[in-house]
């Protein structure tokens, strides 16, 4: 797999982590225990960095990166869905973010909140707890979402993550 170290910087992986080897990371990037990046995801940390908790899903194609100020965070238990688009940006724990959408620098996605496939998430939005962001740009669903609803994605693909090691 593509680990690229910069300056000082080298991505760092939990050994209980599973990352494909057409995935490229690059620079500050660090991935928690038991999270899984996926084929064709680039995690590029040339600025503020990329975090990534624990068993959390970065999906095929995803395109995370940061700006000098801005890290981006995402939580534990979290699913990033196929060709998503995260900068800059915060999502919180126990969170769906859906295929194809795009979180810009700034935005912020509360605990146990869903963003939409390809919805926009704006800098100055904040997605609040158990809502739903859906649209361009995203309108909220206010207390849409119940505690734990993606508890099940987050096991399936830290098990599917232990089947690919």
């Amino acid at each position: 797999m593509p680990i690229y170290r910069l300056g000082e910087h080298q991505p760092e992986i939990h050994p209980d982590a599973f990352v494909h080897e057409d995935a490229v990371l690059i620079g500050r990037v660090t991935i928690g225990a038991q999270s899984t990046i996926w084929p064709s995801a680039v995690l590029r940390g040339d600025g503020a960095g990329i975090f990534i908790g624990e068993r959390t899903s970065i999906q095929d194609g995803c395109i995370i990166h940061n700006t000098d100020q801005l890290p981006t965070t995402v939580g534990s238990r979290v699913t990033v869905g196929h060709n998503t688009h995260l900068e800059g940006c915060t999502v919180e724990d126990d969170c769906l973010i859906g295929s194809g959408s795009t979180l810009l620098p700034g935005a912020i996605v509360r605990r146990n909140a869903l963003v939409g496939a390809n919805a926009l998430v704006a800098g100055s939005m904040e997605v609040p707890s158990f809502a739903m962001a859906l649209g361009v740009p995203a309108k909220f669903k206010l207390d849409s979402v119940v505690e734990g609803q993606f508890i099940e994605n987050a096991d399936g693909y830290v098990a599917r993550g232990i089947y690919y090691k």
